[in-house]
């Protein structure tokens, strides 16, 4: 059963109903579980005033009462001449809606599974192979394609799975695990292209171009330029209007999928008086005449073509303009906001890298023996082990919060800088870790540990380097504190 067919009405976590199924909701920081900000205070407030009343006055004492379940301080308060008590528990009520950051719709955990072994049936025989060529095999991505994992969050009607954001950073994760550079892949497709065309596009454009999307033509971002790269709005590129078409000229640099992409969202400045406030976001497509100048022979993630791609008088029609005419000059704020969500995409490859890195170093230090029992029982490499676990597990955290975030329609951008900065530390560490805790056989290509780590440090400079991010979190910390 591939993920495809799971679809169904999107309302609020209710994601992706399975035909014949009713999908369970997920409560995950849930507005309909949510306390009004008065009533904690109020709450928070009685709980410290009758505890300290207790402890200092003689109006109350304590009593400690104990079970197997729970230890609980009772509070004896006078209340109108009459005493009541007040327990404070040290364990939550176990009636409580709240859940952990780890608890998933069915639907979601049915994708995970799914993907997981599409990764390691399909793609995970292949991984070697394409990283010495340096190319995506294409069973992969038509296979990527069958299994509906390059529409996961566009419509049923549009051919998409419909299933929510989350949902897309599980898949991003999963692939990761045994190949970051189909990950990324699938990560761009998902959350920048398709994304850009269910938010931005006109009706017309996504009846047009979703289904394509969600079929078999790949999609490629193209906003990087030689001049213009952590400064994006310095772009050279320009579109010039010549009657109902627009003539593109320019180049761009480090495009991700644009070897194999069909579909090429391009921004190009339509008015360069006005600064970054002449940037639009066009469609364009290979067939019009997109020249791949140069393809780049990288450290890691070689698997993912990074071309870079001249525009020498590309005619592209009026009605390709993402958005129409009210967004013409828009680009610069299409491209902020969409690169807040692709930053919890390269947060869930990354958090997938090092958990794959993981997963293929810790077995070997049990099965390996020195000095009579396992490496891995050593106290110095079992503490290395955890202090990475531990990491590996912040990152989960940091990374799934800013996305359930972002479905709920809460403020997510320091939270996506977060999950994106502290993810790609994480991977390299892991990914580093792990090549030692394997010793000899680590370093060597055989095992595609050492993989990890070529790919890991690419986590660090796209979608925003890590000083990008640090400097997007302290200015939200400047504005909360000063």
């Amino acid at each position: 059963m591939t993920y495809r067919r799971l679809r169904g009405t999107a309302t609020g976590l209710n994601h992706v109903i399975i035909p014949e199924q009713k999908s369970k909701k997920s409560h995950i920081n849930h507005p309909s579980v949510s306390h009004h900000p008065n009533q904690f205070e109020t709450t928070r407030d009685l709980m410290l005033r009758l505890t300290v009343n207790s402890l200092r006055s003689n109006v109350g004492k304590q009593v400690l009462g104990r079970n197997t379940q729970q230890a609980t301080l009772v509070a004896i308060v006078q209340t109108n001449g009459n005493s009541r008590f007040r327990p404070f528990s040290t364990t939550p009520p176990t009636c409580s809606q709240l859940n952990s950051l780890h608890t998933f719709t069915e639907e979601e955990e049915m994708l995970r599974d799914s993907v997981k072994r599409f990764a390691v049936d399909v793609v995970g025989p292949r991984v070697r192979e394409m990283d010495e060529n340096e190319e995506m095999d294409p069973q992969v991505i038509k296979g990527l394609f069958e299994q509906g994992l390059m529409g996961i969050e566009t419509s049923a009607e549009h051919g998409g799975a419909e299933s929510s954001f989350t949902s897309a950073i599980i898949a991003i994760e999963e692939l990761a695990k045994v190949d970051p550079s189909v990950s990324v892949m699938c990560d761009v497709h998902n959350t920048l292209v398709n994304t850009i065309f269910r938010k931005y596009a006109t009706k017309a454009q996504q009846d047009k171009w979703l289904p394509l999307l969600a079929a078999d033509k790949l999609g490629s971002f193209c906003l990087s330029e030689p001049a213009s790269g952590s400064d994006a709005f310095a772009l050279q590129t320009r579109a010039e209007r010549k009657g109902d078409y627009w003539v593109l000229n320019g180049s761009k640099m480090w495009i991700t999928n644009s070897k194999e992409a069909e579909i090429f969202l391009v921004f190009a400045n339509v008015d360069p008086s006005k600064g970054y406030k002449g940037i639009t976001c066009f469609i364009v497509t290979k067939d019009m005449g997109i020249q791949i100048a140069k393809k780049e022979q990288k450290l890691g993630i070689r698997a993912s073509s990074t071309c870079t791609l001249n525009f020498d008088d590309v005619k592209v029609p009026h009605e390709n303009i993402i958005g129409g005419d009210k967004l013409v000059g828009q680009g610069y704020k299409i491209a902020i906001e969409i690169l807040n969500e692709g930053r919890i995409g390269i947060a869930g490859q990354m958090l997938g890298l090092a958990q794959g890195a993981f997963d293929k170093a810790v077995p070997y230090t049990y099965q390996r023996k020195q000095f009579g029992k396992p490496v891995g029982e050593f106290q110095g490499m079992a503490f290395q082990i955890a202090s990475v676990a531990v990491e590996i597990e912040a990152a989960r955290l940091l990374t799934y919060n800013a996305a359930r975030r972002k479905e709920e329609g809460r403020e997510f951008t320091k939270e996506a800088a977060m999950a994106k900065y502290y993810a790609s530390l994480v991977a390299q560490k892991a990914s580093g870790s792990a090549i030692e805790w394997a010793g000899g056989v680590g370093f060597t290509r055989e095992t595609g540990i050492e993989k990890f780590w070529r790919d890991s440090k690419i986590g660090a400079i796209y979608e925003g380097t890590s000083n990008i991010q640090l400097n997007t979190i302290a200015k939200f910390i400047q504005k909360q504190y000063s």
